[in-house]
């Protein structure tokens, strides 16, 4: 088959690019690289520098050197996995978060239903913790607004992921858009204490990167009306938690939360998914556990 993957030189995009290529796939990928990295990249996939939340992307005013030619192939597939996915830098810069998260997913589903191609968005759990509480958020939420309605007016193929805090081989582990187990394991490589934001208590779903992709990829092999399926294990740590595994004697610093608006950091308590759909349509149940993977890593 011919995919394209959006934010494939990213987390979640490089890991499912290695997985379909493993399967003997065909595919290319875009991505502006404001998160991915060249050193990401795998052999036998197609790399375009480009950004999807341009106006470009449907060919439109398209000037000589804009043209995006990766646009040429007819894929069966897209799998939209480009997003800045973290709460708190949107909420520091709103604009980019919206135009790179919403406008993107706009101008793939457009594109989508000229080609008449495959779509699954990479959703995200913060839909539980309110909408108007991020410019992540509700962008992310948006996205899954817009796969429903391409799919009723369209009757499009959209399928929608819902990840839950993922971690694994080629997350982001310093800068602002660092996941917290990312952090954690260069701050132990590097023998530095590990920094916890409040208290600790907070509690996470952690998902292990192979389960996502599986997930995903379940997803794109039937055809879907913008059902939503939440990906993640159904059990939760408190950070703390984590970084006792890391060794219960280990160094470790407790910092403040920070405060990006007058009231809140726009984080929350408890994710936990409900991966009970997924596991009766697509067959799918997590296999991995974050306390073997940290033992494995340190």
């Amino acid at each position: 088959m011919k995919i394209l993957v959006t934010g494939g030189a990213g987390f979640v995009g490089t890991n499912l690019i290695k997985r379909l290529l493993s399967d003997g796939h065909q595919v290319t990928s875009v991505d502006n690289y404001m998160t991915g990295f060249e050193r990401n990249h795998q052999v036998g996939a197609t790399y375009h520098n480009y950004d999807v939340a341009s106006e470009h992307t449907l060919g439109i005013y398209v000037d000589y050197g804009t043209y995006p030619t990766w646009r040429e192939t007819k894929y069966d597939v897209i799998y939209h996995m480009a997003a800045l996915a973290r709460i708190q830098p949107s909420l520091k810069n709103p604009l980019q978060t919206i135009r790179n998260n919403f406008i993107s997913t706009l101008n793939m589903l457009e594109y989508a239903r000229q080609k008449n191609i495959r779509f699954v968005y990479a959703g995200s759990s913060s839909f539980h913790h309110g909408l108007y509480e991020s410019p992540y958020a509700w962008s992310k939420f948006s996205g899954e607004d817009l796969c429903k309605l391409y799919s009723n007016v369209y009757d499009m193929d959209t399928a929608i992921c819902r990840f839950y805090n993922v971690y694994g081989p080629y997350q982001i582990e310093s800068g602002a858009y660092a996941t917290v187990l990312g952090i954690f394991q260069q701050q132990h490589r590097d023998g530095e204490p590990l920094t916890i934001v409040g208290d600790g208590e907070q509690r996470r779903d952690f998902t292990h990167i192979d389960d996502i992709v599986d997930g995903v990829i379940r997803c794109s092999q039937q055809p879907f009306r913008g059902e939503i399926f939440e990906l993640g294990r159904g059990v939760n740590f408190s950070i703390n938690e984590i970084a006792d595994m890391f060794g219960k004697d280990y160094p470790k610093e407790y910092i403040p939360p920070r405060k990006f608006v007058s009231k809140r950091d726009g984080e929350y308590d408890v994710t936990l998914a409900d991966y009970s759909l997924a596991k009766k349509v697509l067959n799918w149940e997590p296999t991995r556990n974050i306390y073997d993977y940290i033992k494995e890593s340190i």
